[in-house]
C-alpha cells in the first residue's frame, strides 16, 4: 500500500517522463540523473527517518535536530496544497468515466475540444494591453465537477487493473497509423542541445519527486507504522525503480497516440500541457480498441479509485501528524480525518470555478518547480549538516564547524544567484571559490581533533577535521539509522548515501530552484501565477520560523517524542535513534540526579565514554 502515493499519478496528473516539449533520448540523462541522486536517495531518507523515529514527519525530523521541527511541517503542507487540486483532477477522470457509457464515446474526433471545453469548461484568459494583467472572465463554479463517491477495497482488486490496462493501451497505440512517427520522437531523437535549458532538468526533478512522492511526507508518515526492522532500503528501491519503469512504458503508449495525430513537438501552435497530454492520448487511444466503451469505463473507473488513494496518500502525514499532537491523543483517529477533509473541500472548490484549471495549472508548477524541490533540498542538506552536531563541534570546536557549515550553504546559494545573473560559468567559479575559501578558513580555526576518522582521513591533522567537517554528521545518521534498518537479512545504508545526499544531491536541487525565478518572470503579469508563486513561498517560510523557533511547533511533538532531540556528545557510537534511547535518556537523567552529589566519572556530554551503545 505505500505504492498507491506513487502509482497512478503518472497516468493523468504527473509531470511524466514523456514531456512533449522535451522530447528525445536526452531526457533520460536528467531523468535517470534525478532518480538515481536524487529520488532514490532522498526516498532512503524519509523511509529509514520515519522508520527509526516511529511518527509523523515533524516528529521524525525533531528526532534528527529539534530546529527541524518547521522543515517537517512545511513538508506536509507542501503535500497538503497538492491533495487540494488532485481531488479536482479525479472530477475530471469521473467525467470521462460517465462519459464512457454513451454509445459513441463522445472524445471520438474531438479529444481536445472534449477536455478543454465539455470537462475542464473553463473560458479563455484576456491577453493584457499595454503591460497590465492577464485578466480571467469566467469567476463562476462549474456545477458539473463532481468526483468519485466510492472506493474502499476496491483498492486491492484493482491495484494491477493499470498495468494490464497500459500492456493493452500500449499494443493498441503502437499498432496505430503513424505511431512509428510519434515514437521516434520519443525513442529515436537524441536532441542532445536541449540538455543546456534549464526546463528540462526542472522538469526531471519535479517529475522525479512527484511521481514517486518524495517531500510530500507520506512515506515517512506510512513508515512509521512499519515494523521497527522492515527493509527499508529495499522498499525504496523497488517503489522507486518499479515507478519509473511504469512511467518509461507508458511513453510508448502516448507518443504512438500523438504520431496518429500528427503533433510535432516543433511546432509552435502546439502547446500540451502534461495534465492535457494524459488526458488527450489515453481516451484516443481507447477509442480505436474492440470494445471501447467497456475498456473505457474500466480505465477510467481504475484511475478515479487508485487516485484516490493517492489523495489519501496525500493527506495521511497531515492526519499523522495531528494524531501525535497533544490534542489528537485525546481523541480517535475518525474525528481527525473528518476534520482534515472538510477543510481541504473548501479549499478544492476554487480550482471548480471557471478560471479552476489555469489556478490548478500555476498551484501545480510552482509547489512542484519551486516549493517541492526546495523543501526536499533542506531535507538533504540539514540532514547531513545538523545531525549529532556536537559532536563535531566536540572534536573541531564552534568556529570550524560554524565556518564550514555556513560557507557550504553559502557557496551553493552565491553559485546559483551569480549563475542566474551573469552566467552559469562565472556562478560555477563563484561557488566553487567560496566553498574551498570557506574550507581553508575553517581547517585552518579547527582544533585538532582527539577521536581519529577511519583510515584515509587519519593520515594528518588536515584530513583529520577535513573528515570531521565534511562528512561525520551523514556519516553518523547512516551508521545510527542502520542499527534499525540493517538489522538480519536487510539491506544497509550504503556507506557513500550520506556523501550522495550532502555534495551530489544538495547542488543539483539548488540549481533546479534556481531556474523557478527567471520562469516566474515571465509569467509575473498573471495575477493566478503570482497567487500560486506566493502560496509556495509561505510554505517555505515554515522552515525558517521552525529554525529559529521550534517551539511554535512542540504542540506537534508527543510529550514522550520531546527527548528524541536531546543531543548526546558521544563521537563515534553509533546511537538508537528509537524508544530504547528514550529509555536511556531517562535512566542517564535519573543518575544525573543520583550522582550529582558525587564525582562520578562522566563525559562531556554526560554519557559515559564506555556505555554500552551498540555500534556497527
Amino acid at each position: 500500500m505505500k505504492c498507491q502515493g506513487a502509482y497512478p499519478g503518472g497516468l493523468t496528473s504527473n509531470p511524466a517522463p514523456w514531456d512533449f516539449a522535451n522530447n528525445g533520448l536526452a531526457w533520460f540523462i536528467p531523468h535517470f540523473t534525478a532518480l538515481i541522486f536524487l529520488g532514490i536517495p532522498t526516498l532512503i531518507l524519509e523511509i529509514s527517518i520515519g522508520q527509526a523515529y516511529r511518527g509523523s514527519v515533524v516528529v521524525a525530523f525533531h528526532g534528527i535536530n529539534k530546529r527541524l521541527k518547521g522543515l517537517g511541517f512545511a513538508v506536509i503542507m507542501t503535500g497538503f496544497v497538492v491533495a487540494t487540486y488532485y481531488v479536482p483532477i479525479l472530477a475530471w477522470v469521473m467525467h470521462y468515466f460517465r462519459a464512457s457509457f454513451h454509445s459513441s464515446l463522445p472524445w471520438k474526433d474531438r479529444g481536445m475540444e472534449f477536455d478543454m471545453q465539455d470537462v475542464i469548461a473553463n473560458k479563455d484568459p484576456v491577453a493584457p494591453e499595454n503591460g497590465g494583467y492577464v485578466e480571467y472572465p469566467g469567476t463562476a463554479m462549474i456545477g458539473e465537477t463532481v468526483g468519485v463517491g466510492t472506493t474502499g477495497r476496491a483498492v486491492y482488486f484493482t491495484m494491477g487493473l493499470p498495468v494490464i490496462m497500459l500492456i493493452i493501451i500500449l499494443g493498441r497505440s503502437v499498432s496505430l497509423p503513424d505511431a512509428g512517427k510519434g515514437i521516434k520522437y520519443y525513442f529515436g531523437e537524441w536532441n542532445g542541445w536541449r540538455l543546456g535549458n534549464g526546463d528540462i532538468w526542472q522538469g526531471a526533478c519535479s517529475q522525479i519527486f512527484f511521481s514517486i512522492g518524495v517531500g510530500f511526507g507520506y512515506f515517512t508518515s506510512y513508515a512509521s507504522y512499519n515494523t521497527k526492522y522492515a527493509n527499508a532500503v529495499q522498499d525504496a528501491l523497488i517503489i522507486a525503480c518499479c515507478n519509473s519503469l511504469y512511467e518509461i512504458t507508458a511513453g510508448f503508449a502516448v507518443f504512438g497516440v500523438i504520431g496518429l495525430l500528427g503533433y510535432s513537438p516543433d511546432d509552435p501552435s502546439i502547446s500540451l500541457s502534461t495534465v492535457t497530454v494524459g488526458f488527450l492520448t489515453y481516451p484516443l487511444g481507447l477509442v480505436e480498441m474492440l470494445g471501447s466503451n467497456v475498456w473505457a469505463a474500466l480505465f477510467f473507473l481504475t484511475l478515479a479509485v487508485l487516485g484516490l488513494s493517492s489523495a489519501f496518500a496525500l493527506l495521511e502525514s497531515f492526519v499523522t501528524l495531528l494524531c501525535d499532537s497533544s490534542l489528537g491523543r485525546k481523541t480517535s483517529r475518525v474525528p481527525i480525518c473528518t476534520s482534515v477533509v472538510v477543510v481541504a473541500f473548501p479549499l478544492s472548490l476554487i480550482y471548480c470555478t471557471e478560471f479552476g484549471f489555469y489556478l490548478l495549472d500555476a498551484v501545480d508548477t510552482w509547489t512542484n518547480n519551486l516549493c517541492l524541490i526546495f523543501v526536499v533540498w533542506c531535507e538533504v542538506v540539514s540532514a547531513t549538516t545538523l545531525y549529532r552536531f556536537k559532536d563535531v563541534i566536540g572534536q573541531v570546536g564552534v568556529a570550524g564547524y560554524s565556518v564550514y557549515s555556513i560557507g557550504y550553504i553559502l557557496s551553493m546559494l552565491l553559485g546559483v544567484i551569480v549563475g542566474q545573473a551573469e552566467g552559469p560559468k562565472v556562478g560555477a567559479g563563484v561557488g566553487f571559490g567560496v566553498f574551498v575559501l570557506t574550507n581553508v578558513v575553517a581547517i585552518a580555526v579547527s582544533k585538532t581533533p582527539d577521536s581519529g576518522p577511519p583510515r584515509f582521513w587519519g593520515k594528518n591533522s588536515v584530513l583529520t577535521k577535513l573528515w570531521w567537517l565534511s562528512f561525520y554528521s551523514g556519516n553518523q545518521l547512516c551508521r545510527d539509522l542502520n542499527v534499525v534498518i540493517a538489522t538480519g537479512k536487510n539491506w544497509s545504508i550504503p556507506i557513500v548515501w550520506p556523501v550522495i545526499l550532502r555534495y551530489v544531491s544538495a547542488p543539483i536541487l539548488i540549481i533546479v530552484v534556481s531556474f523557478a525565478y527567471p520562469a516566474f518572470a515571465k509569467k509575473s503579469n498573471d495575477p493566478l501565477q503570482i497567487f500560486a508563486f506566493t502560496v509556495a513561498h509561505c510554505v517555505m517560510l515554515l522552515i525558517a520560523c521552525g529554525f529559529v523557533v521550534p517551539r511554535w511547533f512542540d504542540v506537534f511533538v508527543p510529550p514522550e517524542k520531546m527527548r528524541l532531540s536531546k543531543t548526546f556528545y558521544a563521537p563515534h557510537f553509533a546511537l538508537v535513534p528509537l524508544e530504547m534511547r528514550q529509555s536511556e535518556i531517562m535512566e542517564e537523567e535519573n543518575r544525573e540526579g543520583e550522582d550529582s552529589r558525587d564525582s562520578g566519572e562522566k563525559s562531556k556530554g554526560g554519557i559515559r565514554q564506555d556505555a554500552d551503545f551498540p555500534e556497527r
